[in-house]
């Protein structure tokens, strides 16, 4: 069992609020590791969802940031789906990754649409989307959007009459004025109040188990997710989780639950958010009592709730009904203004968190992560100079030639590594290795072996066993699909005091090692030859976007996407150049490559240019130039946007120093790169914003190559390859 480690499994209401608190009022933060575990970035506020289905409301008003609310309560945040919670190892497993141990565990992981409705099986079940987990339901609906010809006579029917089903059928009428819409309900069902508005809206309402003549939309209650049912714990019919007043599980004092996945097992209440709201003190004070080694106490929700249905009448006009217990009132425009008035505020919460730079007073300086910690351009070869090893601008290369074997291969080796960009130990020892692995891959080289030196926080022997354990099989994922090993390596216990959540605290170097098959050569960055082509294997951006969100200023999906190109490995792209070697046999097909990482686009264009004229000045041949393509540089989603709004790695400004390449010598000859503008106008926001975009550095960031026109051609027709720019004689 590990110490000191509270897993918060899913990020529902409950564990929202929490992390508020903990965010406004770090003094209450438990001690020790806390980690939050969900399956997105975000949460949705349920109370909105009907608004988000009619089209009153964007995503991004009704969604909870949880990578925002982790930074600032100090947790770390893993994304990943729960598979199983092994009670008797205290170790929650999770989809595609290692499982996760604890100390103690809270779990507000929602609920799905309960299916076991008797009705179902002849109601074609198969044709039915389940309206939870709502993400899913969500893109179903975009889906359908996106077939509007066929949805606007094709029926839609909304299975479930009880109040959700109701309102999600009201909302759908917001969203398709004209699609037929039907509501299967049960005998009594709906009320007759909501009958009326049914009516008026034209929506059908028919007996359950009629059959189905187009799609249909689950909205049959709910029931806890499959997995907690196996976990052990004792669970009522509908699968949810029984604990105690203290919110504690039955028989597992250690294991708490809340929200629409638990039931109080003598004070059961329907699933509602509202009860979620309400438990998130009584189990954040319980949750710090137990750190401190205190009782826990008993909480007694309220008996009843007030549920207010909000909608969009065909008029134009917005009016709900209150329900609460038998009692109905409305319905009136008043209510409907005075939900809209309580959702607001309860998502205009969780605006008002700390600044990132008063979190970060306590901890560290608001330094960027990743590959953006590294040296700056310049303090590196003036080092380098210093010690005698030579100007790095001269001859550099992404990885040392060691020696040749007897059978003709070519072995390199290369070294990386950075302070833990994420919070997430798996996913930083992925990336890590990824952002490694590169350097072999630009130089054309199998990636064979690593060995790993590991920095870990100072904190207890348990918790820095599973920090290793996670980092290690990040590792592994990275290699094990390139047939590579982790042959060794090293461990350190760093002498600072561990940031909040300790997890940052973990530094990563490897270093890697590869293969040149016989017959082949290593790849340089110094032999670009006039008439090549500069090709881009996928957007960059990354580095602005990590140094936004540290401010608090990235949008999720953003960062989500950054992070989803920056996991995928680009050994593929390496396979498929050598195939593309073997079919041009006797041609160099690829002229120079490089990967873009710290020092920016512009930096590494930079390098692979001095180094290919120094080549040539030796040979006594004309040096070179590049004509960049501005337009067709690749950018990440919103990175463009946030340069735009000054945001900007805090490697950038040293980076900056490159922009003298695109500026003509004193002597009026032609600058070594020069920018074909095209449709950006000069000195614009976007011309600023691009420029800042070349000297953004990237973690996990692409290849690039020089290679011929007809090779390119190729390239460009069977990969993911993009055009920036051409080679030209100066």
């Amino acid at each position: 069992m590990t110490a000191d480690h509270l897993v918060l499994a899913g990020g529902g209401h409950s564990h929202a609020l929490i992390l508020r608190r903990w965010a406004m009022r770090p003094q209450l933060r438990p001690a020790g590791l806390i980690t939050l575990i969900n399956r997105h970035s975000t949460t949705l506020y349920s109370g909105m969802v009907p608004g988000l289905i009619a089209g009153h409301y964007r995503h991004s008003e009704i969604a909870i940031d949880l990578r925002r609310l982790t930074d600032r309560a100090g947790v770390a945040l893993i994304i990943a789906e729960i598979t199983a919670v092994e009670t008797h190892h205290n170790r929650l497993l999770l989809a595609k990754r290692p499982p996760i141990h604890f100390q103690r565990i809270s779990f507000d992981v929602g609920a799905e649409t309960f299916n076991k409705d008797p009705y179902l099986e002849r109601s074609q079940a198969a044709l039915a989307m389940p309206i939870k987990p709502l993400e899913p339901a969500l893109a179903w609906l975009e889906q359908q959007d996106s077939q509007r010809l066929l949805n606007d006579s094709t029926p839609l029917t909304v299975i479930g009459a009880g109040l959700a089903g109701v309102e999600v059928a009201l909302a759908l009428r917001q969203r398709w004025p004209k699609r037929p819409l039907n509501l299967q309900a049960h005998h009594g069902q709906p009320r007759p109040a909501l009958k009326q508005a049914l009516s008026r809206a034209a929506i059908v309402v028919v007996p359950s188990g009629t059959p189905l003549s187009g799609p249909a939309l689950l909205c049959t209650g709910s029931q806890a997710p499959a997995w907690l049912a196996t976990s052990g714990f004792p669970v009522d019919p509908f699968g949810r989780v029984r604990t105690t007043k203290t919110l504690q599980v039955i028989n597992h004092p250690h294991c708490f639950a809340v929200g629409d996945c638990a039931v109080i097992d003598k004070a059961q209440r329907p699933a509602a958010g509202v009860w979620a709201v309400q438990a998130a003190k009584p189990l954040a004070q319980n949750l710090e009592r137990l750190s401190r080694r205190q009782p826990t106490r008993p909480w007694q929700p309220q008996q009843l709730a007030l549920q207010i249905l909000g909608s969009q009448l065909t008029s134009g006009r917005f009016t709900a009904w209150a329900f609460w217990g038998d009692l109905i009132i409305g319905p009136h425009p008043w209510l409907w203004y005075w939900k809209e008035a309580i959702d607001r505020r309860f998502m205009g919460s969780f605006n008002e968190l700390p600044s990132m730079s008063g979190v970060l007073k306590r901890q560290e300086s608001m330094a960027c992560r990743g590959c953006a910690a590294k040296l700056a351009e310049k303090p590196l070869n003036d080092a380098l100079k210093q010690a005698g090893l030579g100007a790095l601008g001269q001859q550099p290369e992404d990885a040392a030639l060691i020696a040749s074997t007897s059978s003709g291969d070519s072995l390199l080796q290369s070294v990386d590594g950075f302070p833990a960009l994420i919070s997430d130990p798996w996913l930083n020892g992925r990336l890590t290795t990824l952002h490694a692995c590169s350097d072999l891959w630009a130089s054309g080289a199998h990636v064979i072996s690593a060995q790993a030196v590991i920095t870990l926080p100072k904190v207890s022997s348990e918790l820095q066993q599973e920090l290793l354990v996670q980092t290690l099989k990040g590792i592994q994922s990275t290699l094990e699909p390139q047939g590579a090993k982790l042959i060794g390596g090293h461990t350190l216990e760093a002498r600072s005091i561990p940031p909040k959540p300790i997890n940052l605290g973990i530094q990563l170097t490897l270093s890697v090692n590869g293969k040149v098959a016989s017959g082949r050569v290593p790849w340089s960055k110094g032999k670009l030859q006039s008439g090549d082509v500069l090709l881009l294997s996928r957007p960059i951006g990354s580095g602005v976007i990590f140094a936004a969100a540290m401010a608090g200023k990235a949008h999720p999906e953003d960062l989500d996407a950054a992070l989803a190109q920056m996991t995928i490995s680009q050994h593929n792209l390496l396979a498929a150049l050598r195939s593309l070697e073997e079919r041009h046999k006797g041609m160099q097909t690829i002229h120079a490559c490089t990967d873009i990482t710290g020092f920016g686009l512009l930096g590494h264009l930079g390098e692979m240019l001095s180094a290919s004229n120094h080549q040539r000045h030796r040979a006594g041949l004309q040096p070179l130039r590049l004509i960049l393509e501005a337009a067709a540089i690749p950018s990440l989603q919103g990175a463009l946007l946030l340069l735009k709004a000054g945001y900007s790695s805090t490697l950038a400004p040293a980076n900056r120093r490159n922009w003298h390449l695109l500026n003509p010598s004193i002597n009026g000859e032609a600058a070594p790169i020069e920018i074909a503008l095209n449709d950006v106008t000069p000195g614009s926001e976007h011309h600023q914003a691009l420029l800042e975009l070349m000297v953004d550095p990237q973690t996990c960031g692409p290849l690039l190559l020089a290679c011929s026109t007809k090779i390119a051609s190729e390239l460009l027709r069977d990969g993911p390859w993009q055009r920036i720019g051409q080679v030209q004689p100066m």
